[in-house]
């Protein structure tokens, strides 16, 4: 299970990342046909400028929930660990181990 929340997580990351190109990618754009004119190209870029915004404004949100998202898996990894010390340092000495042994082989 938490392999697959693991990679779950990277790719939202990588989409995350993504996005954040094409947000980039699509201001520069507006940036660059700011001097052209005609009304089609007038009403294209205030489209593309409105649909930057509302996609700034839900990256933001994402950006917001991941945080949170973060804050309570970190606290109740605090709780776990509080409450099961024993347990936590054999979990944490046996991923050590297997890391170890991973990394020796390459």
């Amino acid at each position: 299970m938490w392999k697959a929340n693991s990679e779950i997580e990277q790719s939202k990351g990588r989409l995350m990342e993504d996005f954040k190109t094409v947000v980039l990618d699509a201001e520069e754009l507006l940036k660059v046909t700011a001097s052209q004119t005609g009304e089609r190209i007038t009403a294209a870029r205030a489209k593309a400028a409105e649909s930057l915004q509302a996609a700034k404004a839900r990256l933001a949100d994402a950006q917001g929930i991941a945080v949170e998202q973060a804050k309570v898996a970190a606290k109740e990894t605090d709780v776990y660990v509080r409450n099961n010390p024993w347990q936590a340092v054999s979990i944490a000495a046996i991923a050590g181990v297997i890391l170890g042994a991973i990394i020796t082989r390459r």
